[in-house]
């Protein structure tokens, strides 16, 4: 599992400082493989009390809801931008991942 991770977020660090330019022709983000990366995510939230919900998949935005202590939490942008975006955003395809209310 921790090699799993790693690897995600090594993935992510090489996307980091690219701007996502897609054209009509890329394919869209795999719901399975957005599924998997969201369960990497959901099990680091949940060791401090937090949770992450799926909400869509709109074209290329991952819509997620932060649940549970990442609800109202000051931290909760800081996890989004560091390990949801990193995680979900490392999907071929996923442009930008934003958190719905």
């Amino acid at each position: 599992m921790a090699a799993k991770i790693e690897h995600v977020q090594n993935m992510a660090k090489r996307q980091i400082g690219r701007k996502k330019e897609f054209s009509e022709h890329d394919p869209l983000p795999d719901p399975e493989a957005v599924a998997e990366a969201m369960a990497v995510v959901r099990r680091i939230l949940q060791r401090d009390g937090g949770d992450i919900e799926l909400v869509e998949i709109a074209q290329r935005d991952v819509r997620v809801r932060m649940k549970g202590a990442c609800a109202g939490c000051p931290n909760a942008v800081l996890d989004l931008q560091q390990v949801v975006e990193r995680i979900v955003g490392a999907v071929p395809g996923v442009a930008r991942v934003s958190n719905t209310f």
